[in-house]
């Protein structure tokens, strides 16, 4: 599966996508960093999430930045759409078929997103 893109490198492959989002979060001492495939759920708004959490207001914005700066200097993409970025208790980061979710520890205890795509397939990635 091919990704378009809004930048200079036409193409990135969904998986080397997902491994460089995983490894910008991982910069930054992301903490519980899972992906959810939702390929196979119906109603999926997108291919899949990966979600992570930071300490502090601080972390959250940091490994967002890392994130989009990342992906823009290293893929050539940039997202669909940002959210939550003043507050920084939970900032979302849409690239089309992969949507970044970047909690405040206690913010994402309150959506359990985890919980609510439950069917979907989970994998853990160590903190560092």
């Amino acid at each position: 599966m091919i990704l378009e893109t809004k930048v200079d490198h036409p193409n990135i492959e969904l998986e080397e996508l997902n491994e460089l989002i995983i490894d910008s979060i991982q910069d930054i001492k992301g903490k519980q960093i899972v992906k959810l495939d939702l390929r196979e759920l119906e109603e999926a708004p997108t291919d899949f999430f990966i979600i992570c959490e930071g300490d502090s207001n601080t972390q959250v914005k940091a490994i967002s930045d890392n994130v989009y700066r990342r992906l823009k200097q290293e893929a050539g993409v940039l997202p669909n759409h940002t959210e939550g970025e003043k507050n920084a208790l939970w900032i979302c980061l849409d690239y089309f078929n992969v949507v970044v979710h970047i909690f405040y520890h206690e913010t994402r205890s309150f959506y359990e997103l985890e919980a609510l795509w439950s069917d979907a397939k989970f994998t853990e990635y160590e903190s560092l």
